[in-house]
């Protein structure tokens, strides 16, 4: 056993630095070869030089997740950012991802009905009529295209719209603001992007309330805040995340999955001659791409791991990108190959705080690279895969732009 005080740890000054930004957008930073090297517990240093505790062994993290004394809610003390950006919200109380259970357990219930595989499946014929709508579009543009705002992100963006009961008419305006809060380069940028969606959201459920449509913000007026269950703060956090994640990680996947696919023609072929590969093909890009590296918690108590001891009030962070390169559960984790049994991945994070959403992107990520692979069977990059910019790794992994032609 290994103690160690947060505040004075020399080694913490001598550690890898995380996040760092990728070289290649779909494989780790190369400067996270140590930490590799070192799993399942290692130390890394922080953006405003704390210290935190890595989890980087698949193990250890599908143990961890589901640890009781690890806590999601970032206003305690202790609790780790990774950016400027989450430094400046950690005070703010964050519906679904940001709150333990019990109050964890009964938000969840609120809206898993909307979430399930059953539903997933039964919007299927919706998204496949939406990704068809965006590639005629596309199409009909004529190449070359930046796939990013002609496909990636509208796709997500439109079917969230459906699922929520938010007007797509507005979608540039929250874009925009999602971007800002997850990418806005000042602290003022992402104060204000959060007032300006929660006035949003918080305007939009008042005229809800008095003309109601069909959506899931409909319903939870219905049934939740209409009943007294929650109050109206309650639900624009609610909003405020569900619209976010909804549209921002697929947007990012179908991206990034696109280009990786494109720099592995030898895959990418396979996938074309076979399309019932293509479930797997999914599983596999999300245990390769893991586009949300850096999930984040707090010891609430002392926890005994791997010979070290995380002490009540340390920050834990959980880097899927190394956990999901496991050798020793991923043979040749840095290659692409969807036969090998991938569904166990951390990509969605594991335990309690799993994905809700991860049903839906699985349909949407399926119908969207099947429908664009098929429908343009000679998409290829339209400048050099190098001059391609991604997003940094302070935020969620992804291309900035995708420049396609056919």
């Amino acid at each position: 056993m290994t103690d160690t005080d947060t505040t004075t740890d020399p080694e913490a000054t001598r550690s890898v630095a995380f996040p760092q930004d990728r070289t290649c957008p779909y494989h780790p930073p190369a400067a996270y070869d140590p930490l590799r090297a070192d799993r399942p517990l290692t130390r890394v240093t922080l953006f405003d030089g704390r210290p935190a505790w890595l989890v980087t062994g698949h193990a250890l993290a599908r143990r961890l997740l589901v640890d009781q004394r690890l806590s999601s809610d970032r206003t305690r003390d202790g609790f780790p950012a990774t950016s400027r950006r989450l430094a400046e919200v950690r005070a703010r109380k964050v519906a679904l991802l940001g709150v333990d259970d019990p109050e964890h357990r009964t938000q969840r219930k609120m809206v898993l009905p909307e979430f399930t595989l059953r539903r997933a499946t039964a919007l299927r014929p919706r998204i496949r009529q939406i990704v068809d709508e965006r590639l005629d579009a596309m199409i009909a543009q004529g190449a070359p295209a930046d796939l990013v705002p002609a496909f990636a992100l509208p796709v997500p963006s439109m079917v969230i719209c459906a699922l929520l009961g938010v007007p797509y008419s507005d979608h540039e305006f929250f874009e925009e603001q999602s971007r800002r809060l997850l990418r806005g380069p000042l602290p003022a940028d992402v104060r204000e992007a959060r007032d300006r969606l929660e006035s949003y959201l918080g305007e939009l459920i008042d005229s809800k309330r008095t003309s109601p449509g069909d959506g899931l913000l409909d319903d939870l007026i219905r049934d939740q805040l209409a009943e007294g269950k929650i109050d109206r703060e309650q639900l624009v956090s609610f909003a405020v995340i569900l619209l976010i994640a909804g549209h921002e990680t697929t947007a990012n996947m179908i991206s990034l999955g696109t280009y990786t696919l494109l720099e592995n023609p030898g895959r990418l072929a396979e996938l074309r001659a076979d399309p019932a590969l293509l479930p797997g093909a999914v599983e596999e890009l999300m245990r390769m791409l893991s586009i949300a590296d850096g999930l984040l918690r707090t010891a609430t108590e002392d926890i005994e791991a791997e010979g070290h001891t995380i002490r009540a009030g340390d920050g834990v962070v959980f880097s899927t990108s190394v956990i999901n390169r496991d050798e020793t559960v991923y043979p040749e984790p840095d290659a692409l190959d969807w036969h090998r049994p991938a569904r166990h991945h951390v990509a969605f994070g594991f335990g309690i705080h799993q994905c809700l959403g991860q049903n839906l992107a699985r349909a949407e990520l399926e119908i969207a690279l099947g429908a664009l692979f098929e429908r343009l069977p000679t998409l290829r990059l339209a400048v050099p895969a190098r001059e391609i910019p991604h997003k940094p790794g302070d935020t969620i992994q992804g291309m900035l732009e995708l420049p396609v032609a056919w």
